[in-house]
C-alpha cells in the first residue's frame, strides 16, 4: 500500500501546541493511505510527548485510535505509540494475540493481551524481579536486541472515556507496557538494550530464536 508523509514535529517540545497536534491528526485521518511508521533518527521519537488534555474531540480520538490499531496490525506489531506516526501525543495502543510455541510462551510468561488504548501512561515496579529477552521495535526495522525489564509493573493511565485506571501487568504484557510507555517519553528500546546482543532479524531467526537467551548470552558475550 502506498504511504504518505507523516506530520513533521522536528522542533522543540514547546511547538507541540494543541492546534498543531489536532491538525496533524486530522491530516492522517483524511489521508487515503496508511501513514508510515516513523523510524529511529526522527526527533519526534526523542522528545517527551505532550500529555493528552483534550487536544482531540471524542470522535477524532476514537478515529485516531482505530487508525493506530490498523497500522499496528499491518506492521505487524503488539504496540504502537502516537509519536511513531509523527504525533507527539501521550497515546499508545497495545494488543498481543499472536500464536507462539508453548515452550517460548511459558519461558517468557507470554499470555494474550486484549486490545487497549492508554493515555498519559506511567508505570512503576511491583517488586524487583526482572527478565531479559530479545525484543524489537517498529521504529527500528530489521533488528532485535536483549532488554532487561521489570517482570511486574503497575500501569496508571487514562482510558479513552476519560477514566483513571490502575492496572497490574506481568511477564510479556509488562514488557509491552514498558516499551510503549517509554516511547512517549523519548526512549527507544535500544537505550536499554545489551548492545552486544544486537542482531538482524535474519540472524536472530537463524541463531537466537530459542525460548531463552542463554545461548546468545554465552556466544555473544553479554550479561556475563
Amino acid at each position: 500500500m502506498t504511504q504518505h508523509p507523516h506530520a513533521d514535529f522536528a522542533g522543540p517540545a514547546t511547538d507541540f501546541t494543541p492546534v498543531r497536534i489536532r491538525d496533524s491528526v486530522r491530516r492522517l485521518l483524511e489521508a487515503e493511505e496508511l501513514p508510515p511508521i516513523v523510524q529511529a533518527g526522527h526527533p519526534v521519537l526523542r522528545q517527551r510527548a505532550a500529555e493528552y488534555d483534550g487536544q482531540l474531540d471524542a470522535s477524532e480520538l476514537e478515529a485516531f485510535i482505530e487508525l493506530m490499531r490498523v497500522v499496528m496490525h499491518a506492521a505487524p506489531g503488539v504496540g504502537l505509540a502516537a509519536p511513531q506516526l509523527g504525533v507527539p501525543l501521550q497515546l499508545a495502543v497495545l494488543e498481543d494475540k499472536y500464536e507462539l510455541d508453548p515452550a517460548s510462551a511459558a519461558e517468557r510468561h507470554r499470555e494474550p493481551l486484549e486490545f487497549m488504548a492508554v493515555l498519559n501512561p506511567t508505570y512503576r515496579p511491583l517488586g524487583s524481579e526482572t527478565a531479559s529477552f530479545y525484543e524489537g521495535c517498529l521504529s527500528v526495522v530489521g533488528y532485535q536486541a536483549v532488554v532487561t525489564r521489570l517482570r511486574n509493573v503497575e500501569l496508571n493511565y487514562t482510558d479513552p472515556e476519560g477514566r483513571a485506571v490502575e492496572e497490574w501487568f506481568s511477564g510479556w504484557q509488562a514488557r509491552i507496557v514498558q516499551h510503549e510507555t517509554d516511547h512517549l517519553h523519548g526512549t527507544l528500546y535500544l537505550d536499554r538494550a545489551e548492545m552486544r546482543s544486537l542482531s538482524s532479524n535474519g540472524e536472530h531467526a537463524a541463531r537466537w530464536a530459542q525460548p531463552d537467551i542463554a545461548e546468545a548470552r554465552r556466544t555473544l558475550g553479554f550479561l556475563c
